[in-house]
């Protein structure tokens, strides 16, 4: 468009020469000029028609848009509400299941660790399902987003690798059974123990002597060696006392002896062991070892632990500890010079 414009000012001004030197504008120098400008205000034209075009189509579309706005906010509105009243129901539908599969269970007489187990699955999987066919409700079709949600549970499956194993964990520790509900259990790797109280989906709780709650991931409690100490009904004591080298060792281990004779939760059979256990540095270690039942193994052992204790300072035996003699050696006067 430029160019034509720049065209038809060369021709302007070889006409203006022409006509200073006497000669006349020919009716073709003319026609060529005009042809030249005809040619950007049709294009310029044409524009500008196009332009109002788009625009009016625009505006039309914004208008079209803003006036169907209402119904489409009152249409989503309806159907979140249908969404929210569905959801309700179907966490009460959910709710009713795990009550019916827990009651078959209680009534089967199965572990209360699988019981929970299973009450923890068919949660999420019972949820997974309502949300899947809730969105369907929404016009999203249920076998593409089945289809997405697989493939990012591969995705989140390899980030997820280690809350994975825990479920797994969870599995093997239900049909193998190395534990169950109330064991009392020592976990290796970490030197954890106390009472198992729940065994779930991805973790395992403990309840310590001093009413802690220790966490496990079932797949540590799984892949790690661990004692359970409830697999036998007993469950022996042994305690190591120490006496003086001067103390009678004779008598220190009738004593003990008739502790353990008097006290009534201690077993009489396989019965009871007090032994010379070790020679050590500092004084002569007194071996004891007494069984008794697994839910009486702390009281019976701080029990006899303090009446030891009150029966040899009754009798005289000397419980030693560690002690230092300091010797001070004088040194001869130094003399001083005259």
């Amino acid at each position: 468009m430029t160019g034509n414009w720049e065209s038809a000012g060369k021709l302007i001004v070889r006409a203006s020469e022409n006509a200073a030197g006497g000669e006349s504008v020919s009716a073709n120098l003319l026609d060529t000029v005009s042809g030249n400008l005809a040619a950007p205000a049709g294009a310029i034209l044409e524009a500008a028609g196009t332009s109002v075009e788009e625009v009016t189509e625009n505006l039309n579309a914004v208008q079209q848009f803003l006036k169907d706005l209402p119904t489409k906010l009152f249409q989503f509105g309806v159907k979140a509400v249908f969404a929210l009243i569905l959801f309700w129901i179907g966490s009460k539908l959910i709710n009713l299941v795990r009550k019916f599969v827990k009651k078959s269970m209680d009534r089967a007489n199965a572990d209360l660790g699988l019981r929970q187990f299973t009450d923890s699955l068919i949660k999420v999987a019972l949820y997974a399902l309502l949300i899947v066919w809730i969105a369907g409700t929404f016009g999203i079709e249920t076998t593409s987003l089945i289809a997405v949600l697989g493939s990012a549970g591969v995705a989140v499956a390899l980030a997820l690798q280690g809350s994975l194993s825990n479920i797994t964990g969870g599995v093997l520790l239900l049909i193998l059974k190395p534990f169950k509900i109330g064991d009392y259990i020592k976990e290796d790797s970490k030197g954890n123990e106390g009472t198992v109280t729940e065994i779930g989906l991805f973790y395992t709780k403990l309840r310590t002597v001093d009413d802690k709650v220790v966490i496990l991931p079932n797949g540590t409690l799984a892949n790690t060696s661990l004692t359970n100490v409830n697999l036998s009904p007993n469950r022996r004591i042994i305690l190591l006392l120490g006496i003086s080298y001067d103390a009678d060792v004779a008598k220190a281990k009738k004593i003990v002896a008739d502790l353990l004779e008097e006290e009534p939760k201690v077993l009489k059979e396989p019965g009871i062991q007090v032994y010379v256990d070790a020679l050590d540095a500092s004084q002569v270690t007194i071996g004891v070892r007494a069984y008794v039942k697994n839910e009486d193994f702390f009281e019976v052992k701080w029990r006899i632990t303090e009446k030891v204790k009150l029966a040899f300072d009754a009798n005289g035996v000397e419980i030693p500890y560690n002690k230092l003699d300091v010797m001070v050696k004088e040194w001869p006067e130094q003399k001083t010079g005259a």
